[in-house]
């Protein structure tokens, strides 16, 4: 599902965005330049700054850590690939449906932002290779009154616009019985349960599932592990900087080969 925006999110792109600027690694990689991957890291990209939007909030793949610092697995990896790979960007913190939006308007190169990739989303934007698995759940407050999917009906649940989730609760809105209101972050959508103005929300698993860990109140009611399971991928639009892609892949290569890749998601993962 291609994510639609709001004038009043859309004119908040210039101003709302938190960016960091992601500097190649200098001398310190030599092998990573050679053959291939130098090929990719051509002249013609070299001295180019790729502006790459992304989430708010979607811990653990994007957020503001205690030090305000801007981290996550999304984050951590895009940094990884670009010293791996000597490509320099601007990291644009958006929100997830601003994001997309920065992108189809060319005010950003590329996304990264746990966007899943759909036969749908393959029309309109060129993806990397996957770089994480992740399904769908549903999940509401913890110790309340809803405890499965089959005691939505009637209620209002809580979405994120354009996400995998979202497209799923749509999917069931008519077969349980709720209807459903959008959110432009995660942490909107969850405190908007919390306060009780909905009965549930819908989200990625391994995000949620990491929010719960840190105590965020809420409690997991139901998956989807099979139709709504897509993998994640960086993704540009179709048929524009295909240099991008193919370092972004080779540098994930690298990273995965090295270790880099599972020292990044344990470091975010595990308890």
């Amino acid at each position: 599902m291609s994510a639609s925006v709001s004038r009043r999110t859309f004119l908040g792109i210039a101003g709302g965005a938190v960016s960091v600027l992601g500097l190649a690694a200098c001398g310190g990689n030599n092998d990573a330049e050679s053959g291939d991957d130098a090929n990719a890291a051509s002249d013609d990209t070299s001295d180019k700054t790729y502006i790459v939007a992304t989430d708010t909030t979607f811990a653990p793949f994007e957020f503001t850590n205690d030090a305000n610092e801007f981290v996550g697995i999304d984050v951590d990896i895009l940094a990884a690939i670009a010293a791996d790979q000597g490509f320099t960007y601007e990291l644009n913190s958006l929100g997830f449906d601003a994001a997309v939006a920065a992108l189809e308007s060319n005010q950003a190169d590329a996304v990264i932002a746990g966007m899943s990739i759909t036969e749908e989303r393959l029309e309109k934007y060129d993806f990397s290779d996957p770089y994480y698995d992740s399904y769908v759940c549903a999940a509401a407050a913890e110790g309340g009154e809803v405890s499965s999917l089959e005691n939505l009906n009637g209620m209002t649940v809580a979405c994120k616009t354009g996400t995998q989730s979202a497209s799923w609760a749509e999917s069931i809105a008519e077969e349980y019985g709720f209807t459903i209101t959008y959110f432009d972050t995660s942490d909107m959508m969850y405190q908007d349960v919390l306060t009780g103005n909905t009965a549930a929300c819908f989200e990625d698993y391994p995000v949620m599932a990491y929010g719960v860990a840190q105590g965020n109140g809420l409690t997991i009611i139901g998956t989807d592990e099979e139709e709504y399971a897509t993998p994640y991928g960086f993704a540009v639009m179709k048929g524009e900087n295909p240099e991008l892609i193919e370092m972004f892949n080779a540098g994930l290569a690298n990273i995965r080969e090295s270790g880099e890749y599972d020292e990044i998601v344990a470091k975010y993962l595990e308890a």
